[in-house]
């Protein structure tokens, strides 16, 4: 360590350790010492993860070392490291260090996730076998490699617990208050919304069956009267066509437009000059001319090109945005920062890079609260023709 801070030039420390890693441990002679602990946790911490670190997924600079009020050392994750960690259903890890004037260890213990199962999810887990297959099939396919059976079983099982909760919630939103409905959610992170919708090109919401959308959206948007007409959701009818009328005129007594999915280019268009803002859900399978084949959690499948187009023509920022449910049933509407659209010569190839960065975007959503998704949906087909 201490001939690497001898020759290393200081940009390049900084991709092995954070600025507050470098700052904390001082520039006295115990600055090597202090750095090597960390590294040491670093490397403790990519070790719990073997398969990845591996395949290059993660490297030290992912973890950092910062000092909690009571100066015990905890690990921090960027969101690339943050990501496996909630593939593999870890909530945090727990890190100890140590070191002399000649060496330094740590070692780090990974603490897991705990999904409290409801009865309602365990009952209908078991009397209600519709879709269950595929409920199991899309949750092998994403977490085989990470989760035990009985792990994934049990995420199944607090599923079907959202999917109760979803259904309650349904029914009872209509009959709320305006001031009862204010209470339900609250949004994070609107000033990433506000500064890509300040572009005047209107914005692309890059969303996914997540949580309670619609309850959500509609529950925490109605905070800011000056939204109310600007947002538009992207749908596909409903059937029977009396729960379309239903659930679409809920949505335009809330200020909510909505637009179809197939046909509408113009309409999209049309929109975003007006400078509004587009809901569009980006998780469902996309067939034939609407579709190509890219990445979803490692496995190719068909997904929809169009917001890559409407976004490299109009120029309109995307905004992942997500919502989940906490424990004591209140909603939570999340934005996050605009992605930077990925340029390329070949107009295809340019498609096909940003429809995979959405896919790779939609990952880290659905990874934070993965029970809350809509894992019925059958994702992923084999034998189509999705363009590739």
């Amino acid at each position: 360590m201490e001939r690497l801070l001898r020759e290393t030039p200081p940009e390049d420390l900084r991709k092995i350790f954070s600025a507050d890693e470098l700052r904390d441990s001082g520039v006295g002679p115990g600055r090597a010492a202090s750095l090597a602990a960390r590294f040491a946790a670093k490397e403790a911490c990519l070790k719990l993860f073997p398969r990845e670190t591996a395949l290059g997924a993660i490297g030290v600079a992912d973890f950092s070392v910062v000092r909690d009020s009571y100066s015990a050392p905890q690990i921090v994750c960027n969101p690339t490291a943050r990501d496996v960690l909630n593939r593999h259903r870890i909530a945090s890890i727990s890190i100890s260090l140590t070191h002399s004037r000649h060496s330094a260890s740590a070692v780090a213990l990974a603490l897991p996730m705990q999904i409290e199962v409801s009865l309602a999810g365990k009952l209908l887990y078991r009397l209600l076998p519709y879709r269950r297959r595929i409920v199991q099939e899309n949750l092998q396919r994403v977490f085989a490699e990470t989760l035990s059976a009985e792990q994934i079983t049990q995420l199944a099982q607090a599923h079907y617990a959202h999917l109760w909760r979803l259904f309650v919630e349904f029914l009872r939103f209509p009959l709320m208050s305006p001031s009862q409905r204010a209470q339900l959610a609250s949004v994070e992170n609107l000033d990433a919304l506000l500064a890509a919708h300040a572009h005047g090109k209107g914005v692309l919401l890059l969303v996914g069956h997540t949580g309670n959308f619609e309850v959500a959206t509609a529950a925490g948007i109605a905070k800011f009267p000056q939204a109310r007409g600007v947002f538009y959701f992207v749908r596909r009818p409903f059937k029977p066509r009396w729960l379309e009328h239903f659930v679409y005129g809920r949505s335009r007594r809330l200020g909510f437009g909505t637009l179809p999915k197939q046909g509408s280019l113009d309409l999209f268009v049309e929109r975003l000059e007006a400078g509004n803002i587009i809901l569009f859900p980006f998780d469902q399978y996309a067939l034939g001319r609407d579709g190509i084949e890219v990445e979803f959690f490692g496995h190719r499948t068909g997904t929809f090109r169009s917001l890559a187009i409407l976004a490299l023509a109009t120029g309109a920022p995307v905004v992942p945005a997500a919502c989940w449910r906490e424990p004591d049933g209140h909603h939570v509407l999340r934005f996050e920062e605009a992605l930077a659209p990925i340029a390329c010569e070949d107009h295809d190839e340019e498609i096909r890079r940003n429809t995979r960065l959405y896919n790779a975007m939609l990952e880290r959503l659905i990874l934070r609260h993965p029970e809350q998704w809509w894992w019925m949906h059958r994702r992923w087909k084999t034998g189509t023709k999705a363009r590739r």
